[in-house]
């Protein structure tokens, strides 16, 4: 109880800070500026949760969609820890936390309308445009979260016709988390009726929590490639990811936050 207390206490305290920051500063600096900004805070607040990253290989700049498998609100932290300059589309009721909508809303989060079935297509043209544009743009294709202890579920092939209309790669990304006694844990489980407050006391008092991500070479749709088939290939990847996950570089402490070693090859 003491563990997870202190570690809610540092948590709340760093998204307030974070807030602060994009009210004050963050419209005025740049790009390259901003990155930084949100690298470092999505690796503090993984700190401050205790949730240690280990990642294997790296989301480089530039365009492409970036596909993961969903387990946790924490995984949009451990992304953007990863690759600061993405872009992620995400639900709607995101708006509604009030300590994480600020800083969604600063890092050019795409919003989808999950009750509306034609607000997909208008993230699709967004998404494509910003694509088009030179930008890395994240989506969860389960389009739901997952509790960790299964490979992952059902890619839906939609968002992906964002990749195939501006001519991309798509990067596919497996996530999975381990604690002290559990190769999949259980503690970051958002699943069913789950509330943001339980999970983040359960993540904060969770012993030894690991969050291992492993980056898959990016892919092209083959020509005449439909968005179903490109989503099958994905899903098959992400899966054997999952199940067989390489050995990660564990990130390693430093001043400025956890510094993500080389990947193993």
């Amino acid at each position: 109880m003491l563990r997870a207390t202190w570690r809610l206490v540092r948590t709340l305290a760093h998204a307030a800070l974070g807030a602060l920051v994009v009210h004050a500063a963050f419209g005025r600096l740049r790009a390259a500026h901003r990155h930084a900004c949100i690298g470092r805070w999505s690796r503090g607040l993984l700190r401050a949760l205790g949730v240690r990253l280990a990642a294997a290989g790296e989301v480089a700049p530039g365009a492409r969609l970036v596909v993961a498998n969903h387990v946790s609100w924490l995984d949009v932290m451990a992304l953007h820890a990863l690759a600061p300059h993405a872009r992620f589309v995400a639900m709607a009721e995101l708006r509604s936390w009030p300590a994480v909508a600020p800083l969604a809303d600063a890092a050019g989060t795409i919003y989808l309308q999950r009750r509306r079935p034609r607000d997909l297509w208008r993230v699709v043209r967004e998404a494509t445009a910003a694509l088009r544009a030179g930008e890395t743009v994240v989506v969860f294709p389960e389009g739901v979260v997952s509790d960790g202890t299964a490979p992952p579920g059902r890619f839906h092939a939609n968002l992906l016709q964002a990749a195939i209309d501006a001519a991309v790669p798509v990067q596919a990304v497996a996530l999975r988390y381990a604690d002290a006694r559990h190769a999949a844990s259980r503690a970051v489980d958002f699943t069913g009726g789950v509330s943001l407050g339980q999970s983040l006391w359960r993540t904060a008092g969770a012993r030894d929590l690991v969050l291992h991500l492993r980056v898959l070479p990016p892919v092209l749709a083959e020509p005449g490639e439909h968005r179903r088939a490109l989503a099958a290939r994905l899903h098959a990847a992400v899966t054997q990811a999952y199940v067989t996950p390489a050995a990660p570089a564990v990130a390693a402490e430093c001043p400025n936050g956890p510094r993500l070693a080389p990947a193993v090859r």
